[in-house]
């Protein structure tokens, strides 16, 4: 353990160290227009606002737990020892700050990237593309970098794995919250901003007259930027936890298989270190191929590494590193097959642009349509790595099946720091792009943050495919992780123990039925806080549009109330974000105390399988009614204002909360049940109606 450790705080110092050079960088460059330097001012304000308000209430709603956690878990306290209570609300505690840390520095960054990005564009493609690159590979390196520090730290401290559960509860749910709230909020103001400004008043998507459009810009931060880093800072961190869990099973303490669970993560902190080092596109040339290639950089990067570290570690086993190589590789094809369906260069993305000609039903039923049929790509690889994992480990021992498909998930989220810094960059283009217009920088500059923007959006479908897919396999290994933990608990009780979940036991197939509900109520509370807010907002919209003289037409000097829209968008984000969140994780300790250890078996089955289906649906769906509608804004099917452009915004705005609220949001939402079963096993195998 002591190389792997004097590795992993090598490879976390040397990823702060880069970021702090790389944010030092980005605030080098230029930013001299006016008027961009002002909309920039009320973008970061509005999102500092909105982090603020979010964060207090999540505070209190951490309190809360951790003061629920320190009474109950491992077991009651007036059962167990004060020392272990005390180690997993601190672990849990730790696991919210480090969280929101992660997603602040992320705020910070895009704020400070975005204008510098869109002056860039006036500039060439190459400096647009590596400032807002570089903004974003900030917080993939801050969230790679906590993660590995926070899972490390706590580890050392304690020497047990359990309490690593308490840490990643802790970046769950906070991580569930803050994507649930960032997403509401951002697509409350793109839809509303969408539907009266471009489908009925005809206005450009960023044009300054409409209320809208600063929220619209916050959205991107909150949402897109602070959701998505602590929602892949939780997935990172559970898929550790839960290959620490098993991994101590299996040493009996800290051994080879542990060392190599850090050992892998450290290496693809500095596989992603190289590739953001390595990112390069040229003057003309493409973003997307070019966001691509350091992925690709970057994998290669890592399995090189990875090998080499098995050859010379003792007690490294081959057959695990094929185990996390099957899932990193399998998160790259999850990657391609992603892009093939959202890509506005590729066929997909062209048919339902042309279906849009025929009116706003068509664009929605092809749409629907692919979407559903790209999540079978993406649920075959995590169904095939899952499989490859299992058969490749099994022959060592028992055990190790479960800890293959642990480190699958494991491999698969080792460039995470590179898949954050595709998706971070998505927002600050998409903000730089609106900059643009609203700094008055040009066709030519508005045309070169378009190519940015719809990379951007080609680049965080795949990121999103790539997170649900690392989800999918981190949750497999979570339910590995929960039947160690629930056998510990009825061995002590002196009931039977757990080989499996028998689906023709009648509590088993009531919890699979209940799981399988869950994704989809929690994403309907979604859906309608945004379709509930976004309404509030269209009616703003037109209040101020009716009522402040000069705005429709653009007079000089007469400006709309920002302000209120932002307020909209901030209320009803914070009364929705809880709600959703708090029913997921009822529901699972329902079923536990009605149905026993059996039936949460069944209700993590049913969880996994719906939800993952849900999400691979919604996010690929909305990345592809998003770029056919800049396909047609780039002139092709009518072009702008044409009915075909209508009918492709209505889509797009059908598939905003598919795809950066609802979507992204129930990979998270399975860990959040997943660990918290786990968490609560003991409960459940004491407590029970019928377990």
């Amino acid at each position: 353990m002591q190389p792997v450790v004097i590795l992993s705080f090598s490879a976390v110092a040397a990823a702060f160290a880069f970021a702090v050079y790389l944010y030092f960088w980005v605030k080098k460059q230029p930013c001299e227009n006016k008027r961009i330097l002002e909309v920039s001012s009320l973008i970061r304000a509005g999102a500092d606002t909105f982090m603020k308000r979010e964060y207090g209430v999540l505070a209190r709603f951490a309190g809360a737990a951790a003061v629920l956690i320190f009474l109950l878990l491992p077991e009651p306290i007036w059962n167990g020892r004060l020392s272990d209570h005390i180690a997993v609300t601190a672990a849990y505690l730790a696991g919210t700050v480090l969280s929101a840390i992660a997603g602040k520095i992320g705020i910070l960054v895009a704020a400070s990237a975005n204008g510098r990005t869109a002056e860039g564009a006036g500039k060439n493609l190459k400096t647009a593309f590596l400032i807002g690159f570089r903004g974003g590979s900030v917080m993939g390196l801050a969230v790679l970098g906590f993660s590995l520090l926070g899972v490390i730290a706590v580890l050392l401290i304690t020497a047990d794995a359990t309490i690593l559960l308490g840490f990643s509860f802790g970046a769950s749910s906070l991580a569930l919250f803050a994507k649930a709230g960032g997403g509401i909020f951002t697509k409350t103001a793109d839809v509303a901003a969408d539907l009266t400004g471009k489908v009925e008043l005809g206005i450009p998507e960023d044009d300054p007259r409409n209320p809208a459009v600063i929220a619209d810009n916050v959205g991107d931060n909150v949402g897109d930027v602070a959701g998505m880093g602590a929602d892949l800072f939780d997935s990172n961190v559970a898929a550790m936890a839960s290959a620490l869990v098993m991994s101590q099973a299996l040493d009996g303490g800290l051994g080879a298989n542990t060392a190599m669970v850090f050992c892998y993560a450290a290496l693809g902190l500095i596989a992603s270190i190289i590739g953001i080092a390595c990112a390069r596109v040229g003057k003309k040339g493409n973003p997307t191929g070019a966001l691509n290639a350091s992925t690709y950089t970057t994998t290669a990067v890592f399995l090189a590494l990875t090998a080499i570290f098995t050859c010379f570690f003792e007690g490294f086993q081959w057959r695990i590193w094929g185990a996390s190589a099957v899932g990193l590789i399998v998160g790259v094809i999850i990657g391609i097959t992603t892009d093939y369906f959202t890509d506005d260069s590729k066929p997909i993305v062209k048919r339902v642009a042309h279906a849009s000609r025929s009116g706003s039903a068509f664009t929605i039923l092809s749409g629907v349509s692919y979407g559903f049929i790209s999540a079978l790509p993406a649920m075959a690889g995590i169904a095939v790595s899952a499989l490859c994992a299992w058969l490749l480990c099994a022959p060592l021992g028992e055990g190790y099946a479960l800890f293959g498909i642990a480190m699958a998930a494991v491999g698969m989220l080792s460039i995470v720091g590179m898949i954050i810094s595709n998706d971070a960059y998505g927002p600050i283009v998409d903000n730089a792009r609106g900059l643009a217009e609203m700094g008055g920088l040009g066709e030519e500059t508005i045309r070169i943050a378009d190519e940015l923007d719809s990379a951007g959006n080609t680049v965080k479908a795949v990121t999103k495919g790539f997170a649900i897919g690392a989800a999918g396999l981190t949750v497999i290994s979570l339910l590995g992780a929960y039947m160690s933990e629930v056998n510990e608990s009825l061995s002590a009780l002196g009931k039977e123990l757990l080989t499996g979940f028998d689906i023709m036991d009648p509590t088993v197939f009531f919890g699979i039925l209940i799981g399988a509900s869950i994704p989809a109520v929690f994403s309907a509370m979604l859906i309608l806080g945004v379709d509930k807010n976004a309404q509030r907002m269209v009616e703003e919209i037109r209040r101020q549009f009716r009522e402040i003289r000069g705005l429709k037409e653009g007079k000089e000097g007469v400006k709309p109330d920002y302000d209120t829209c932002i307020g909209i968008a901030t209320d009803g984000a914070l009364k929705e974000l809880i709600p959703a969140g708090l029913m997921a994780i009822a529901a699972t300790v329902l079923v536990g105390f009605i149905g026993g250890p059996s039936a949460i078996g069944g209700f993590l089955l049913g969880n996994i399988v719906s939800g993952l289906l849900l999400a691979l649906f919604m996010s690929n769906a909305g990345g592809l009614w998003d770029n056919a509608k800049k396909y047609v804004e780039a002139g092709n099917e009518g072009g702008k204002g044409s009915d075909a452009h209508k009918a492709a915004v209505t889509g797009d705005t059908v598939g905003d909360p598919f795809k950066d609220t609802a979507g992204p949001s129930i990979n998270t939402q399975i860990t959040v049940v997943s660990l918290a079963a786990s968490l609560l096993s003991g409960l459940f195998a004491a407590f029970s109606l019928f377990g």
